[in-house]
């Protein structure tokens, strides 16, 4: 059989596979890409997880709450200060009434003009005291009574706002347990993957992951994927030529990891 009609050869010169090297970059650049998509995915998850607009929600309503608590607290404590002044208010009249009673009865038994003219004016003063007792006492029991209107209005919704509390809180929870439970999935499929990647590249790949996030792209004609700028005829002739040689390149651009 002539040399023309012998099947060609699959190996190289030096016994090596072509075809099983390629077959091999094409595996370890497919699971390099599994795994960013992984780690993408996991950090768009905790992105969510993090800055989910329930959290906000629970933030308003718990809000809400302490300022309805604290709203509940004040008028309470204002009551029990206007209850303490109207008793006062009162014990002072009281005290006035009596007061006023003993010079009325003096007042009777008194002779001299000057003496009585005291008297008087010490009546008139405790009858100006007992006037400002009796108003202050009035306007406390009317805020009292107004507090107590205010106060019963509302502890009447303090279901209302302790239940939105607590459901914007469940549906925080509710999500927060969805999202770890993706996240688990994507944790033991990150860990299959990275157990099939050389601990080199993978040593590589958190590195650069590190720096910027995205530590895989793909080269798409002569434009990185990864920063979106275009190589030079140069750069992607060293590019494709490192990836030739080493299944892996990176681009002179950003420093991702190349797949070509």
């Amino acid at each position: 059989m002539s040399a023309e009609n012998t099947p060609a050869d699959e190996s190289t010169s030096d016994g090596t596979d072509d075809s099983g090297a390629a077959d091999a970059a094409v595996i370890v650049h497919d699971r390099l890409i599994d795994l960013q998509r992984v780690d993408t995915d996991a950090d768009q998850l905790m992105h969510e997880r993090e800055n989910s607009p329930l959290r906000d929600d629970l933030a308003t309503k718990s809000d809400q709450l302490a300022a309805w608590e604290r709203r509940r607290g004040q008028m309470r404590a204002r009551i029990d200060e206007l209850t303490e002044s109207i008793e006062k208010a009162e014990e002072d009249g009281a005290e006035l009434t009596a007061h006023r009673q003993r010079l009325d009865k003096q007042m009777k038994t008194i002779i001299a003009p000057r003496e009585a003219e005291a008297l008087t004016h010490e009546m008139a003063t405790i009858d100006g005291q007992r006037d400002e007792l009796d108003m202050a006492e009035m306007e406390a029991l009317e805020e009292q009574s107004a507090l107590d209107d205010e106060l019963a209005a509302h502890l009447n919704i303090s279901e209302s706002v302790a239940d939105a509390a607590r459901l914007a809180d469940g549906s925080l929870a509710a999500a927060v347990t969805e999202i770890d439970g993706r996240l688990s999935a994507l944790n033991t499929e990150r860990e299959s993957i990275r157990a099939e990647i050389d601990s080199d590249l993978l040593t590589k790949y958190d590195r650069v992951r590190d720096a910027l996030g995205v530590a895989v792209a793909e080269l798409a004609g002569r434009q990185c994927l990864g920063c979106h700028i275009d190589l030079s005829a140069a750069e992607v002739d060293t590019v494709k030529d490192d990836a030739a040689h080493i299944g892996i390149a990176e681009c002179p651009q950003c420093g991702r990891m190349l797949i070509v």
